[in-house]
């Protein structure tokens, strides 16, 4: 099968379309032709070798497809050949064929592209993970969301106001937070523009959020905790901006904070399983009226993934970059 490979990590320069083994459906598995991918910046690591697919995934990257069923397991029920159909991936996507248990599939609906479907399993069910799961979202609840412009803030801004929470995401600039408030979000800070805890509590009444979906890491550590209300949960889910930093204990006791780690591509398929179900009884709904459609920055085709992986590396989208994998004809 045709995908995109590279033989040393490096800069996006090292991607190149070539051909791979096309890959072997297992008993609980579905094979999925597939006709769009999307970027994330879990890719953009493990390009650079810092990364790697968890022990058993495809080393092709790509961590989320849709398209249509080419086989099905045997021991696979409510899935038919031909059906169309988007899935969570450990790896795999930028390729022209992908197998993934079925539990971390989703069917599409009638309401979505393929190109629309391919950039929702990671984003939507990270964001529903962790903000939901784990950080117990409630409606009224305010929640403070790092990256408003990617796929993940996006995400988290839909599911946000379609459960009566309130969104109040940090961009990189003006023109980002624009479009976030236009998505949907209730504030929007420039992070160019000074320190945001203090904005943050000024937007909450100097309460804090019940909750901050941190993609930054280190950097954001104090400024995090502080733009917390007592007894708010900090989510971290990347480590953009550094790995370490130290901390204050005695607030966290103080104001009885609790501070989760938290990664979605290696946990085993029976929790993705768990999560994909409980993603479909709370928006599954919103997902087949159309309500939940991710923002689309540009569709690529899969030959031009090295330049998908540039604007990524710039932070110049907003929202998802899609490959496209098959012709339009």
């Amino acid at each position: 099968m045709k995908a995109i490979v590279f033989d040393r990590p490096g800069d996006e320069s090292v991607l190149k379309p070539g051909a791979a083994p096309d890959p072997v459906a297992g008993p609980s598995d579905l094979l999925i032709r597939v006709s769009h991918t999307a970027l994330n910046r879990a890719d953009l690591m493990q390009r650079q070798g810092l990364y790697p697919p968890p022990p058993g995934a495809s080393p092709i990257l790509g961590l989320e497809c849709a398209g249509t069923v080419a086989a099905v397991g045997a021991a696979v029920a409510g899935w038919r050949v031909g059906d169309r159909a988007m899935a969570l991936l450990p790896g795999g996507g930028y390729a022209e064929l992908a197998a993934v248990d079925h539990g971390s599939a989703m069917h599409i609906p009638a309401a979505l592209s393929d190109a629309e479907a391919a950039g929702i399993p990671e984003v939507y069910l990270t964001a529903f993970l962790n903000l939901f799961m784990l950080g117990g979202v409630r409606a009224d609840d305010a929640v403070l969301i790092h990256g408003g412009g990617s796929g993940v803030g996006a995400a988290s801004i839909q599911l946000l106001k379609l459960a009566g929470a309130r969104a109040i995401v940090t961009a990189g600039s003006d023109a980002k937070c624009a479009q976030c408030l236009r998505l949907g979000a209730d504030v929007a800070l420039n992070y160019q523009s000074g320190p945001f805890a203090p904005k943050v509590r000024a937007a909450t009444n100097d309460r804090g959020v019940e909750i901050v979906l941190d993609s930054i890491g280190g950097a954001y550590l104090a400024p995090n905790l502080e733009a917390l209300a007592n007894g708010g949960r900090l989510v971290i889910i990347g480590l953009m901006r550094g790995a370490k930093a130290e901390i204050d204990l005695g607030q966290v006791l103080r104001r009885h904070l609790r501070l989760i780690g938290s990664t979605l591509r290696s946990r085993p398929a029976a929790e993705k399983a768990g999560i994909v179900k409980a993603f479909l009884a709370r928006f599954g709904a919103d997902l087949e009226r159309g309500k939940i459609r991710p923002p689309i920055y540009t569709t690529l085709p899969l030959a031009d993934a090295a330049e998908g992986h540039r604007m990524m590396q710039s932070s110049e989208h907003f929202g998802k970059i899609v490959l496209r994998v098959v012709s339009d004809a």
